[in-house]
Parts: structure tokens; C-alpha cells; sequence
């Protein structure tokens, strides 16, 4: 789920927002229609795709094989080859991949407005060599060094075995779009790259990325990362050591600074609130010679762009003015550079977007209790928000997710289907 730059930890569980009654009785009715008309998924079917998935090797920038696996199944399903195509995504991003995105756009066998259902392709390090075994209604890695990869193959797997039930059960739809990204552990990069045209414009979509069924996420954080280098001067460190001025020591009064005033970790500044770390630091050649450079990586997150400015100036202004106090015996001083890069802006959907009232429908319809959830990772609903199309976030039954200890929940992997299968066909 999460891409690995960000944590995306499943918070406490927010009530559901109170309806009013007329609009409570109307759900109702539209949820016992819907009842009725829910298509038929093969269970067993989708497992089967789920698990082959996980098999398959895809870090992020290496997904081609796990695309090539994806295009295969819906060939086989009776997919035209002419409506699957790969973007050039690959290409734009900072780590040059072997693939690009996947988007497959099926036709609309009855009018309606175009509908899209993704998840991504790619997994993190820690899953690379993972063998899936099942034991019981769970799916662990077989290899106790590895994780799983579910997150995110078990939403492959589920917007796959959307296409391909309808594909071989001929199931009425409106215009649908499936897409698969790349990159998303990494910085989101396919959805930041892929354009709203390139999907088919859709009104409606829906991310499998998350774990509990139940679960809408609605909304997400925003992230800016700061790539930090600080030049010091150097010295022997046993001969002169007041003759240089040491990058190390810039960045330790810097780090300080920001923990003593507040500014590192969880940030709460009356009532707001971000967060923030210095995840990186690299520095220093010797014990004898005064540190001549080092460089950092550090983050700042916030729901609220503006209060997520005010963490970066901190963090800038540490820096400098710890580079300033830092000093060699004739007065020299070192220097600090910043490069600042956006991950992912902030959005929150309001409870009324058409995707969020669909979704929650199906939902009720399936006999669940759906709730809202704010993220505080990125997600690539973030970058799909930032391009025009606002998206809602389904679980898909995975947890302990960039862990050895990652697991799949068969029975809410299954229902995933169910809801997915629905979303894309439903009036």
C-alpha cells in the first residue's frame, strides 16, 4: 500500500458522519436494489490470480514482468490486445524503469460515465524473493526474510479479476478503465506522470491500496522532501582541528535545534499539526580529519500545505543558522544547500463526490459498515487528485504491510473482488 518513503498507518477509526434521515432511508432502498444485482465472481478463480501475482518479482522500476503476467491473463480472458496499451512513464521518472504504466479501456457496453479502477504494480525491497503459501483464510511469504508483496498484488489481483470476470461472463457495463501504475513506492511516480486523457477521462475511481474492506480513504497527507548538503571546511583533525569547521557538526546543532524547539517528529504548534524526521545522514571521510562535507535526507508531512510550509522554513532555518555558528578559529564558516522536491500535495474528498457515494454504497449492499479514513502517507490517489481525478482508496484485506511479517486476509481479499466487481458494473 504504502509507498516507502511514506508510512501509511492505518489510524483510529472514524464514526461515520450522521445522515439525515430522509437521506439514510434512501440509501437503504438503493443498497437493497443493488442487492439484487450484483454480479457473480469466481472466488477461486480470483484467488488463483492473486497468488500467481505474488509469485511474480516487480520492485519498483523492475514491474514489466509483472505486467507482461497481467496482459497475459486478459488475453487469455478474450481481452482485444488493441484496447491495452503502456504510457511512457518510465521514462519521466527520476529511476528509470523497464515499463510504463498498464491501462487497458474497455469500451461501454451500455452509456454511462467512464469508470476507473487501478492499484500499482510495483513492491518494496523487502518483498523481493517472497514465496506465498497459504495456511488457512491467510497468505504469508514462505520465506521467513522476505515479505509477502500484497501491497499492492492483492489490488492487482483484484482489478485484474474485475476485467477478467467480466470479460468471461460478458457482464453489462458502462465505459471502464484499468490501470495499472508503476512506481508508487518510490514516489508515486505513475500516477503523477499519467494524464486524466490517457485514462479515458473517468467521472468515477477507485484505488485498491489499503487494508481493511470496510475502510474509504477519502484523503491523505501531503509530503515535501529536502535533499540537504553541507560544506565544511577541512583540517587535521589532531594537528589543527581549529582550523576547520565540520559539516558534522552543523548538522548534529541543526538536528538539536529542531528537536529542542519542536520542529522534528510529530510537530504541534497550537492546532496544528505535521510531522517531520531527518531520515538520512551521511557525512565525514575520518576520525583525524575535521568532516569537509555531509548530506542529509529529511521530510516534512502535514494536512495542511500551509502549516507543512512553516515545518520546511524550520528545518531551513535550522541549517543556516546552525552554519553560521560553527565556526574555525579565524572566523571561517561552512555552507548549506537545499533542494526541495513536493511528493504528493494534500486533498481530502468531500462526502458527497460521486466516487465516495458509490463506493459506499456497494459496500452497504455487501452487507459491510463502511467508515471514512484520512491517510498519513502519500497514496496514489494523491497525484490522481492533483490531476483532475478525484479518487477513493478500498482496502484489499493487507497488513503488516513493508514488513517480514505482511499477510493477506483471503476472506477480505475475496470481498475486495465482490465490491470491485460491483463498482465497475453497478447502475
Amino acid at each position: 500500500m504504502a509507498h516507502s518513503t511514506s508510512t501509511k498507518r492505518k489510524t483510529s477509526r472514524p464514526l461515520l458522519q450522521k445522515k439525515p434521515r430522509a437521506k439514510v432511508k434512501r440509501t437503504a432502498q438503493l443498497a437493497a436494489q443493488d442487492q439484487s444485482n450484483i454480479p457473480e465472481i469466481d472466488l477461486g478463480r480470483a484467488q488463483k490470480t492473486v497468488l500467481d501475482l505474488l509469485k511474480i518479482p516487480g520492485i519498483s522500476g523492475k514491474e514489466k514482468q509483472v505486467a507482461e503476467a497481467i496482459r497475459k491473463k486478459l488475453l487469455d480472458a478474450g481481452c482485444s490486445k488493441n484496447i491495452i496499451s503502456f504510457d511512457q512513464a518510465h521514462k519521466k521518472t527520476p529511476l528509470k524503469g523497464n515499463c510504463g504504466n498498464l491501462i487497458i479501456k474497455f469500451p461501454g457496453t451500455r452509456r454511462g460515465p467512464r469508470r476507473l479502477l487501478m492499484a500499482h504494480m510495483d513492491t518494496v525491497p523487502v518483498c523481493e524473493g517472497t514465496k506465498p503459501v497459504i495456511r488457512g483464510d491467510i497468505v504469508k511469504s514462505g520465506n521467513p526474510a522476505t515479505g509477502l508483496g500484497a501491497d499492492d498484488r492483492s489490488g492487482c489481483g483484484v482489478v485484474l479479476s474485475t476485467a477478467i470476470e467480466i470479460l468471461r461472463q460478458k457482464i453489462d457495463h458502462p465505459p471502464l478503465t484499468f490501470f495499472f501504475a508503476i512506481q508508487e513506492e518510490v514516489g508515486l511516480w505513475g500516477a503523477r506522470t499519467v494524464k486524466a486523457t490517457d485514462l479515458g477521462k473517468p467521472k468515477l475511481a477507485f484505488n485498491f491500496d489499503g487494508g481493511d474492506v470496510d475502510k474509504l480513504t477519502i484523503g491523505a497527507t501531503g509530503g515535501e522532501r529536502l535533499d540537504i548538503t553541507i560544506e565544511g571546511i577541512p583540517s587535521h583533525a589532531g594537528v589543527a582541528p581549529e582550523n576547520g569547521v565540520s559539516a558534522i557538526a552543523i548538522a548534529s546543532l541543526a538536528i538539536a535545534s529542531l528537536h529542542k524547539d519542536g520542529w522534528h517528529g510529530l510537530v504541534e504548534k497550537g492546532s496544528k499539526r505535521g510531522t517531520s524526521n531527518i531520515g538520512v545522514i551521511h557525512g565525514g571521510a575520518a576520525t583525524n580529519v575535521v568532516a569537509e562535507r555531509a548530506t542529509l535526507r529529511a521530510e516534512a508531512r502535514g494536512h495542511d500545505t500551509a502549516f507543512r510550509n512553516r515545518i520546511v522554513q524550520a528545518i531551513e532555518k535550522a541549517f543556516k543558522k546552525a552554519a553560521n555558528q560553527v565556526k574555525s578559529a579565524s572566523g571561517r564558516k561552512g555552507t548549506v544547500s537545499i533542494s526541495k522536491r513536493l511528493d504528493y500535495e494534500a486533498f481530502r474528498l468531500t462526502k458527497n463526490d460521486p466516487s465516495i457515494t458509490t463506493a459506499h454504497r456497494a459496500l452497504q449492499a455487501l452487507g459491510h459498515t463502511p467508515y471514512y479514513d484520512i491517510s498519513n502517507g502519500g497514496l496514489d490517489a494523491n497525484w490522481m487528485a492533483a490531476n483532475g481525478i478525484p479518487t477513493v482508496t478500498l482496502g484489499c484485506g493487507q497488513h503488516d504491510i513493508h514488513t517480514t511479517n505482511e499477510w493477506l486476509d483471503l476472506e477480505a481479499y475475496k470481498a475486495a473482488c465482490q465490491t470491485a466487481i460491483m463498482l465497475a458494473t453497478m447502475d
